[in-house]
């Protein structure tokens, strides 16, 4: 049985020692855990002050050390040994242990700790593969000795594949919680809409990922020329950067030209560098891509140099184009959010204008009673009614339907207006009126646009109504207590260039009430799909019959309200209703 002897020269036998490294290989997977006990192991061959593994980056060809006890913590963050630089590099380089019994006859040696006097560095092998070196320094020389080496390359040989499998290990379950993280942040950012509320939760949820010291989202303006500090974060602290960069200028600038993400470990020695944060040493830009075109940077700094690694630069570029697609949505939603109220001021102010176009108050006549209403469909519509005052007594009444809804009806309904007051001043009878506008739309023809209307003039000295109707429903006379439909009839105006139109006229008494309506107070629905029709019409109509114009107007609009209750209006809803107060009747007859 062989006897090892520290430097305290205690014996330990080489099984229980074997026991150990096969305990270690077999309890635990976590790298943390698994060098720890490395070091612990190693403790028992060697009573050592100053220890430390280092680990390889097989790409860069540099060692950093990932567990150390009895260095300055700086110098352990910071440093990166090239393989073949130092005692440590030359173990790596040569493959087998190095021991120094003096590192000041040692022109090699780099200094971390003072008053070093030896050094012993032996590589970590497994599957002919260096993937580190386990270092030890005393202040003492010849501190260690050969049978040191020869039993540190021992445990060395048997913990290269513990440690090899634990960083496999660590580095697959990094990668899966990155993944679920990456996913769970990519899911979270989809839904948020407001653009900086997106980018003060982005600056949040990447502090998951990388605990950065500054950061930036700088999204391409309008021109494509540059990129804009949209939002910043220096140590934690909101702040409002103002200064555009061009494209190509600066790390920032280089990732947005190139598409690709730039990593700078120190960026003094990086000519493209702009100084922008005096206590910037490090920086990762990656730009922000949607459907191959860059929108934005994102800028990640670091006082302290080389803090960035390869694997944050994979993360981010990974999630960066979860990123560009959730300020893309909400650019395009803010986008639409600002036509969207640029387009509710301008129906708004249509919709002003539009009931400005309408009667502002009710003619006053002797004997007769007027109501009217008009709700439209939406913020605007397509429906009109007018009163045009004639001379001698006499009221011009307009009820107009124009075909479609929204602006382009409203739009067609001022033009019907325009040109029903423009024919006025000559006082024509109705049918005249329906035939002149019919020539004048003829004339301005837009395509699949007309308008069904009823014009009714009402002489209130002899109480007599004249009424012509181009397409509108049949309007109803409430007379002697009962109900009577007017079977006056016509085609819509501005279909075809002529078009005759029939007059009817009523000498009408005390009582007696006409009501006209748009088929919207007809073909409203309820969530049956079941029309509320002509039959309810002329049942509320009768009901209010010795009652007054309001009565009509008010309990139409308030059934059909309750009969379509909880669905869309469909279509804009108009009704005048006229009552006489007082005067004689007359049967009526067909002109």
């Amino acid at each position: 049985m062989g006897i090892l002897l520290s430097k305290a020269e205690k014996p330990l036998p080489v099984e229980p020692l074997l026991l150990d490294v096969a305990d270690v290989l077999a309890t635990s997977l976590d790298l943390d855990t698994t060098l720890r006990r490395v070091a612990e192991v190693v403790r028992k061959v060697i009573d050592y002050e100053i220890f430390a593994i280092l680990l390889l980056n097989e790409k860069t060809q540099e060692l950093k050390f990932r567990f150390q006890t009895g260095y300055p913590a700086d110098f352990a963050e910071r440093t990166r040994l090239k393989v073949g630089e130092g005692v440590t590099g030359r173990a790596a380089q040569l493959r087998q242990a190095i021991l120094v019994d003096d590192v000041t006859d040692d022109p090699t040696y780099i200094a971390a700790v003072p008053n070093v006097r030896s050094e012993l560095a032996v590589p970590l092998i497994t599957k002919n593969r260096v993937i580190g070196v386990i270092d030890l320094e005393a202040r003492e020389p010849g501190y260690f000795t050969e049978e040191h080496s020869r039993l540190l390359t021992l445990v060395a040989s048997r913990m290269a594949a513990g440690i090899e499998n634990a960083q496999l290990y660590t580095r697959t379950t990094r990668q899966a919680r990155i993944l679920l993280l990456l996913n769970e942040i990519a899911r979270e950012l989809s839904s948020i809409l407001n653009l900086d509320e997106l980018l003060g939760r982005i600056a949040e949820l990447l502090r998951r990922l990388i605990d950065y010291q500054m950061f930036s989202i700088l999204l391409l303006d309008p021109s494509g020329e540059k990129l804009q500090h949209r939002f910043s974060l220096r140590f934690h602290e909101s702040i409002h950067l103002k200064n555009d960069i061009p494209l190509g200028r600066g790390l920032v600038g280089a990732a947005a030209e190139s598409k690709q993400a730039v990593l700078v470990s120190d960026v003094s020695k990086d000519p493209r560098y702009v100084a922008a944060n005096p206590e910037t040493r490090s920086e990762l830009a990656v730009p922000l891509i949607y459907k191959d075109k860059v929108i934005g940077v994102l800028d990640l700094e670091h006082t302290r140099r080389g803090f960035f690694t390869e694997e944050h630069k994979r993360t981010i570029t990974t999630l960066a184009a979860q990123i560009a697609i959730a300020i893309e949505n909400a650019q395009l939603y803010e986008q639409i959010a600002r036509q969207e109220r640029r387009l509710e001021r301008d129906l708004s102010l249509a919709r002003e204008l539009q009931m400005r176009l309408l009667p502002q108050a009710r003619p006053k006549l002797a004997h007769l009673d007027v109501a009217a209403k008009f709700v439209p469909a939406r913020a605007i519509g397509g429906d009109l009614y007018d009163f045009i005052p004639y001379s001698m007594s006499r009221l011009g009444l307009v009820i107009g339907d124009v075909s479609g809804k929204g602006a382009p009806a409203a739009i067609y309904a001022a033009l019907v207006s325009g040109i029903l007051r423009s024919h006025a001043p000559i006082e024509p009878g109705p049918s005249e009126m329906l035939s002149a506008v019919n020539l004048s739309l003829a004339e301005r023809r837009i395509e699949a646009q007309f308008v069904s209307l009823i014009y009714a003039v009402w002489d209130d000295e002899h109480r007599t109504l004249t009424v012509s109707n181009s397409g509108l429903p049949r309007p109803i006379y409430v007379h002697e207590g009962k109900n009577e439909v007017i079977e006056a009839t016509g085609l819509p105006l501005g279909l075809f260039d002529e078009a005759e139109y029939d007059e009817f006229e009523f000498r009408m008494k005390a009582g007696d009430m006409f009501v006209f309506f748009s088929d919207g107070i007809l073909d409203a629905r309820n969530r049956n799909g079941e029309l509320f029709g002509r039959g309810r019409v002329e049942k509320i109509v009768l009901e209010c019959a010795g009652k007054s114009a309001d009565c009509v107007v008010d309990s139409l609009f308030q059934a059909v309200a309750e009969h379509s209750a909880g669905m869309e209006t469909f279509d804009d809803q108009t009704v005048v209703a006229i009552r006489v107060r007082s005067g004689s009747s007359a049967t009526p007859k067909k002109k």
